[in-house]
C-alpha cells in the first residue's frame, strides 16, 4: 500500500484555519497536561464527544484524567501531520481512535487511508510501546431521514458515505489493529433503529451525534475506561 501525506484541507482550505486554531489551543493546554491519562483522538465523530464534561459531571469512577484531542474534518494524512499535537504531547497511557470516516466520505482511496491508519498505529507503537491502544469502530450514519439539510448538501454529504462502505472499512480496519497489537472495539450497541440506521433521535444531520447518542457510547466504552 503507498501512504499520502495530502490532507482534506488541501481540498477544503477554507477549514484549515479553524483546524489550525484548534490544534494551537491543544498544543498550549499539552504543556500543563498530565502525562499518562487516557486520550481520544479522531475527526469530530470524536471532537463533539463531550467525555470531558461527561467526566466532570458524572462519576466515572476513573483515576485519570480524560483529554479530548478531536478535530473536525481530519483524515488520516491530518493525523499524520500533526501526531505530537494531538498525541504524543500527552504520552497517554491510553488512547481511544475514531479516523477514517473522512477518508471514506471525501474517496480517499482505499490503500492510501488503510497504509495512513497502519503509519499511525506504528508510529504509536514505537513511541508508546506501553500505551493501550482501542480502535474504535465506525459509528452508523443515517442517510434516509430528513434533517432539514438542502438536498445538494445531503447529496454532497452522503455521496461516499454509507453504512455498507462503513462496515467493509470497519472489517479492513480491524485487521490493522490486530496486525499492530491493539483492540478494536465496537461501542455502537443501542444507536441504531430496526433497518440498521443511526437512530433519527440521536443524530442532528444523520452523520454526528447529540450527547444523548455519546451517552449510549460512553455507557458501552466504560468497561474499556477503567
Amino acid at each position: 500500500m503507498s501512504e499520502q501525506t495530502i490532507s482534506l484541507t488541501n481540498m477544503f482550505p477554507d477549514i484549515l484555519k479553524f483546524q489550525n486554531d484548534i490544534r494551537a489551543k491543544y498544543a498550549t493546554e499539552n504543556k500543563t497536561a498530565k502525562k499518562g491519562q487516557i486520550l481520544f483522538a479522531g475527526s469530530s465523530l470524536m471532537e463533539i464527544f463531550p467525555i470531558e464534561k461527561m467526566q466532570q459531571d458524572k462519576n466515572l469512577g476513573l483515576n485519570k484524567v480524560i483529554y479530548n484531542r478531536g478535530v473536525r474534518a481530519t483524515t488520516t494524512a491530518d493525523l499524520l501531520e500533526h501526531m505530537d499535537t494531538l498525541i504524543f504531547d500527552l504520552e497517554p497511557s491510553k488512547i481511544f481512535i475514531n479516523i477514517g470516516s473522512n477518508d471514506i466520505g471525501f474517496n480517499v482511496p482505499e490503500d492510501i487511508y488503510l497504509a495512513n491508519y497502519d503509519n499511525i498505529l506504528r508510529q504509536i507503537k514505537a513511541k508508546l510501546p506501553d500505551t493501550l491502544v482501542y480502535i474504535m469502530a465506525f459509528y452508523p450514519i443515517n442517510t434516509v431521514d430528513d434533517f432539514g439539510e438542502e438536498k445538494s448538501e445531503h447529496d454532497q454529504l452522503y455521496e461516499h458515505r454509507s453504512n455498507e462502505l462503513l462496515e467493509e472499512a470497519n472489517t479492513k480496519i480491524k485487521q490493522l489493529a490486530k496486525k499492530n497489537g491493539y483492540e478494536f472495539i465496537n461501542v455502537n450497541a443501542g444507536l441504531t433503529d430496526d433497518n440498521g440506521n443511526l437512530r433519527k433521535d440521536l443524530t442532528f444531520d444523520g452523520a454526528h451525534m447529540l450527547p444523548n447518542g455519546y451517552e449510549i457510547v460512553l455507557a458501552n466504552l466504560k468497561k474499556y475506561l477503567q
